[in-house]
């Protein structure tokens, strides 16, 4: 059965291929008989293959519907137009076998004509235009087909041929068949634009996840290689898109994590045939970085066509030698001469890194270039950033324990000067300027003060007056008055931490085990005119200064070891100069951010002006020091000028001090009523109160900040501010009945009180009870308050004066010291407004104006 069934599907194809395409069969086919049996199955062939044929007719009609319609309309209007053709053109024959015609038949006969002619000219447009879109319409089929086989730089070459032919014909954009062109190519490139995707990812893969990236030049399933997809980018002009997209990825799958220099382990680069990879561990080394970035350079000048590594090298590696050398390169920068070698490893390292990569071909290199030639330039920025680093972090972590220091002074005095200090219990009055630490220059004129206010500068009764520390009944017994011989053989008798001299280490020259003088020496010896003084002074400063001075000198050691022989050769060698600039801009740094750390510390501002004073000092001796050395260079001496930064820091520090001062006087004056009269207050004894209570929670705060003179000079300000502003309203009071002044007297008597705070034995005992916190004053002890606030002695004679009568008042300033602190006018003004206006007063008031200087001038 499976014969006859062959042979009638053989004669079927027979029939089938001469029907459509008119060929013959071979003779095996035709030899066949045809049978009865056979002819059922051809005729079913037959006419399964007419209703394919007709299938495809029918889809194709549907397709070309329009097109059809639109060539039929087109095939209508040329028969109609040659069929009007025709009869013009027999009219015309017939008109000429006329033997006469008139002028206007020959008018119409010629508009005819160039009816015609235009005619003719439109269809032979018409023609050619649409033969032209037709050929534009063939082109983009090919390219179509172009695209299908991957054949990216064909159809890219086709399309441009299509947009030119499209610009030939002779048609508006506008028309419709034009457009749907225009349309379908644009399609088209942007098909061919994403098979050009697919084929570029193929070749060119970054993984930033895994961390590879592979290049390959050409691949055997793609018809398109590399140098190919070049001239694709360049005609979608994407070479600088593609190529920073394309090291975009570089950096995030291989250079960043590599140079992440914070990660405990760091990642190394391999490279293997067309693949780039980041894959076991490396070192933290300047050299490693840059043998793996050397073969990240060399992997692409390999693997990518010249042209884009002309473009990476042009606008894209200048991003990544700034990472390199700001992270990388800054990173391996010492602060310090130490690890100098591997600084200068480093800087060898890259100059060679920079040749190596122009040899492969990349310029724009600026930037690593100029890095190794500014080296020296980059470690002198690197010292200063972590000098002004170190003193903002140690600023910034507080003040720390507070620590004692002394400071201790060495002048030569006379003797009177030295008994007169002694007498004053040994504390030097600081000046208003100075804030006490130069005091000590004017210890002269000082003391002559101290004598002549009213007694104040007496010792307490059975204190020693502390001329035995100075040695001067050594060495003068014969002169001595016998009667202070006596005193003084009882006055031994008194604890030795009683003395006011041995605190301040006036006797410490002097060899200790020296036995005493006798009374009454059988020879005596000649008195010396001078004595060396030494004064000594303890106050308390932060934990900052140690560090800051430690920054300072390790800084200046090393700009001095940069001017020995051991480092010429060195490349930082020509930046000592710099490094001896550093201190000034440390020190610049403290005195900028110290404020804001300092305040809000308790007597912060205290602390502030001891560190910098502390500073000062230090700074000062270590200069002296510096210029003595003779293990340093001439050079090095020379180069170190701190002279204007030890001023600053003095300025510096009476600054806090002078704002500290001015800060609590405001406070102070506030508390009593600010500009408005406190006796006009409602109550003004709290305010009194008030403003003594914390003049003493002030004086208590700094007793353990400031050394004693300096305390002094502080309370003793806010002291006299007190007394200022007392005084300042009661003068301004247009009267003062005799309630009143018995009012106001006890407010004073509430302001005295603060004389406890300058009582001698406050200090005297400290060697007991700690600096600065004595016990309770001893009987009849004279307090030396008046030294140190001027307006104090002016405040108890306004006492007085309030509570005496006219008569006293009169022998105030005849008889008494009235007159030292009061003008005339002031204690008449005082008069007028406690007493009555009666000859008694009038005669009081002529006889003050008359005698304004009853004491001399």
């Amino acid at each position: 059965m499976a014969g006859p069934e062959i042979q009638a599907a053989q004669l079927a194809q027979a029939l089938i291929d001469f029907s459509v395409q008119g060929a013959f069969p071979e003779d095996t086919v035709s030899s066949l008989p045809i049978d009865a049996e056979s002819l059922p199955a051809a005729i079913k062939a037959l006419a399964d293959t007419k209703a394919k044929l007709q299938a495809e007719i029918h889809a194709i009609n549907e397709e070309t519907a329009d097109d059809v319609k639109a060539w039929q309309a087109n095939a209508q209007s040329v028969q109609d137009d040659i069929l009007r053709s025709k009869a013009l053109a027999a009219e015309i024959i017939k008109a000429s076998e006329a033997p006469v015609v008139s002028g206007n038949t020959v008018d119409e006969i010629e508009a005819k004509a160039d009816f015609l002619i235009r005619e003719l000219n439109y269809n032979a447009q018409v023609v050619e235009t649409l033969k032209g879109i037709k050929s534009v319409n063939g082109i983009l089929d090919e390219v179509e087909q172009a695209r299908d086989e991957r054949r990216i730089l064909d159809a890219l070459h086709l399309l441009e041929k299509s947009w030119k032919q499209l610009d030939t014909v002779g048609v508006n954009r506008t028309c419709r068949a034009v457009k749907l062109l225009d349309i379908r190519a644009f399609e088209l490139k942007s098909d061919v634009h994403e098979v050009f995707d697919n084929v570029w990812n193929t070749l060119i893969n970054v993984d930033v996840e895994k961390q590879t990236i592979s290049i390959s030049s050409s691949r055997e399933d793609e018809p398109m290689s590399l140098e190919d997809a070049v001239i694709g980018l360049k005609a979608f002009k994407e070479v600088d898109q593609r190529m920073a997209r394309l090291w975009d990825g570089i950096n995030k799958a291989v250079l960043l994590p590599r140079m992440d220099i914070t990660k405990d382990a760091i990642p190394s680069i391999h490279t293997q045939d067309n693949t780039l990879e980041l894959k076991g561990t490396t070192d933290k080394t300047t050299y490693a970085l840059f043998t793996d970035l050397e073969r990240v350079f060399s992997f692409l000048v390999q693997k990518l066509p010249p042209n884009l590594i002309e473009t990476i090298s042009s606008n894209l590696l200048p991003e990544t030698i700034g990472k390199i050398t700001n992270v990388c390169l800054d990173s391996a920068v010492p602060s310090s001469l130490q690890a100098m070698d591997q600084f200068q490893e480093v800087i060898e390292a890259a100059k060679d890194f920079c040749a190596r990569l122009e040899a492969l071909g990349f310029s724009n290199l600026g930037g690593l270039r100029e890095w190794t030639e500014n080296a020296p330039r980059v470690w002198l920025s690197k010292c200063r950033e972590a000098a002004l680093h170190s003193v903002r972090t140690k600023l910034s972590q507080g003040l720390g324990a507070p620590k004692r220091v002394e400071k201790v002074e060495k002048q030569m005095v006379s003797k009177l000067e030295g008994q007169q200090l002694v007498a004053n219990g040994a504390a030097a009055v600081a000046s208003d300027d100075d804030h006490g630490w130069d005091a000590w220059d004017d210890g002269e004129e000082a003391a002559q003060e101290d004598t002549a206010t009213s007694g104040a500068d007496v010792p307490p009764d059975g204190d020693d007056d502390g001329t035995d520390a100075w040695g001067w009944g050594e060495e003068d017994p014969a002169v001595e008055d016998p009667k202070e011989v006596k005193e003084g053989t009882q006055d031994n008798k008194v604890d030795d931490e009683d003395d006011p001299a041995e605190a301040w280490g006036w006797g410490d020259e002097a060899d200790a085990s020296e036995p005493t003088a006798p009374q009454n020496p059988a020879v005596p010896a000649p008195e010396p005119q001078t004595r060396e003084l030494v004064l000594k002074e303890s106050y308390s400063i932060s934990s900052l200064p140690k560090p800051v001075l430690d920054l300072i000198f390790a800084i200046v050691e090393d700009g001095a070891a940069l001017t020995q022989e051991n480092y010429a050769g060195s490349p930082v060698a020509a930046q000592a100069a710099g490094l001896f600039s550093l201190p000034t801009l440390a020190l610049a740094m403290f005195r900028a951010v110290a404020p804001h750390y300092y305040a809000p510390e308790v007597a912060g501002n205290m602390y502030l002006y001891n560190d910098s004073t502390y500073l000062a000092e230090q700074l000062a001796e270590f200069a002296t020091a510096w210029k003595t050395r003779d293990d340093i260079s001439t050079r090095a001496q020379n180069m170190l000028r701190l002279d204007n930064d030890i001023k600053s820091l003095r300025s510096f520090a009476n600054r806090a001090y002078t704002n500290e001062l001015g800060i609590q006087k405001t406070v102070l004056r506030d508390l009593l009523g600010g500009e408005q009269n406190l006796l006009h207050q409602p109550d003004a004894a709290a305010s009194i109160s008030s403003a003594t209570a914390r003049v003493r929670a002030l004086a208590t705060a700094w007793e353990e900040v400031l050394a004693r003179s300096v305390w002094q000079q502080a309370v003793g300000g806010l002291v006299d501010a007190v007394a200022a502003k007392m005084i300042a309203d009661v003068t301004d009071l247009p009267s003062i009945g005799q309630d009143e002044a018995y009012n106001i007297a006890n407010l004073i008597s509430s302001v005295e009180e603060l004389d406890e705070l300058f009582l001698p034995s406050r200090w005297q005992s400290q060697g007991q009870q700690g600096e600065g916190k004595g016990g309770e004053g001893a009987e009849g002890e004279v307090p030396v308050t008046a030294q140190f606030a001027g307006n104090w002695l002016r405040l108890k004679y306004l006492s007085e004066v309030l509570q005496s009568n006219l008569r006293d008042v009169r022998f105030l300033w005849v008889e008494g010291e009235l007159s030292l602190y009061f003008t005339a006018e002031e204690v008449v003004d005082l008069v007028k407004a406690s007493f009555e206006d009666n000859a008694r007063t009038r005669e009081v008031i002529r006889e003050i104006r008359g005698n304004p200087t009853p004491l001399g001038e």
